[in-house]
């Protein structure tokens, strides 16, 4: 990649929010020619890239065409189109991730076929083809309450999941093809940002505890370091490691796992690129996981993972009740908190609880970081004009 020196070297992202952002504002230190696709020409990321393609990631001509004009193609999201990826990588264009790992992680019934192969712990689950074919299997006492139902493609931030705890939940049963777990008793809910590059590297970011939004089901509050015991840290990472590494991918895995009221873990999902369970790391880390990301898809040394201050990460939502012309509200009160890091991805609409910003909260032990979180939590809002 001695390109890179002199800049000559274009990296395609597919996508452009907040995601695709952050990861141009990395490339920017390094002088990294950026170019952005994505639907929305006001995206986060279009202001902030060297080149906007305006395309659809689904449509295979808009990503065949966007992966002639690249060097080096990622994403910020799964949901691409597989089959112009893989076209391109036929004609000799690298991919990070390679077109079919991303096809896995794109059905999650492969996914879980994959966890078992392994024999990584995840729950166990059934595969079928529609709504009716589960119901059908509840009736003749093939499958029981409680379970959880996820759509095996197209689901993200929370969507394309169902929780059925009784018949009383039927109604809220997905129509498609899903794969259906056994429901497991969460104590923490856990992830870890792995990174592997060609020279055989692998690296993990501490693994970080989260807390979701009742409502969304979206990551609302993540801590780290965790509160949890040493061995069961190893243990996660160890298991993150082993998925990115059986996997054979090269680039960045999210590993999203949770931990039992009996201490076990369990690989849940995971996502072949920076994750918002890795934001804090900007802030907190030696290298942040877009800086990783890079240095993994550029085959150059992995960055060091070393935690520099322990750090809460609060998720930015947009308030229910809330959408259209943005406006926060406390901006100014948290930022004069030592140790607030605000972070806003330049979204012109809110809706309700969509993803608007963050901040990341610093201090010198956790429990100072998670009361100044709790403060700024309370006190800035995203609402509307």
């Amino acid at each position: 990649m001695e390109k890179l020196v002199t800049s000559e070297i274009k990296l395609g992202i597919i996508a452009g929010g907040q995601l695709g952002k952050m990861l141009v504002l990395a490339a920017s230190n390094w002088n990294v020619k950026t170019y952005v696709m994505d639907k929305d020409e006001h995206c986060p990321a279009s202001s902030s890239c060297t080149f906007f393609f305006n395309g659809d990631p689904l449509n295979f001509n808009d990503v065949y065409e966007f992966g002639h004009l690249v060097d080096v193609l990622t994403l910020e999201l799964e949901n691409v189109n597989v089959e112009a990826l893989k076209k391109l990588k036929n004609e000799g264009k690298k991919i990070y991730p390679d077109p079919q790992k991303l096809e896995i992680v794109q059905d999650k019934g492969l996914q879980k076929q994959f966890y078992e192969k392994i024999g990584v712990p995840s729950p166990l689950f059934k595969l079928y083809k529609d709504k009716q074919e589960i119901i059908r299997s509840i009736n003749i006492e093939m499958l029981s309450y409680p379970f959880v139902q996820k759509l095996r493609k197209g689901g993200y931030d929370g969507r394309g999941v169902a929780i059925i705890h009784s018949k009383d939940d039927l109604e809220i049963l997905l129509d498609g093809a899903s794969e259906v777990e056994e429901y497991i008793e969460i104590d923490k809910e856990i992830s870890a940002i792995v990174a592997r590059n060609e020279r055989g590297e692998v690296k993990c970011h501490p693994t970080v505890e989260m807390e979701f939004n009742p409502k969304a089901n979206l990551v609302e509050k993540l801590i780290c370091p965790s509160t949890l015991p040493a061995e069961i840290e190893k243990e996660a990472d160890d298991m993150a490691i082993k998925v990115i590494t059986e996997l054979d991918l090269y680039g960045l895995l999210a590993v999203e796992m949770f931990v039992d009221k009996n201490k076990k873990v369990w690989v849940n999902e995971i996502a072949p690129r920076t994750h918002n369970s890795g934001h804090h790391t900007i802030e907190s880390a030696i290298t942040s996981q877009f800086e990783q990301q890079l240095r993994a898809i550029f085959n150059l040394p992995l960055g060091s993972t070393h935690l520099k201050l322990p750090a809460v990460m609060i998720n930015l939502l947009g308030e229910p009740g809330f959408e259209g012309k943005v406006k926060y509200e406390g901006l100014t009160e948290c930022m004069a908190i030592e140790g607030v890091k605000i972070h806003l991805y330049g979204k012109k609409i809110t809706k309700p609880f969509r993803k608007m910003g963050h901040v990341t909260v610093l201090a010198p032990t956790i429990e100072e970081a998670k009361s100044k979180a709790d403060f700024v939590k309370q006190k800035m809002k995203v609402v509307s004009w």
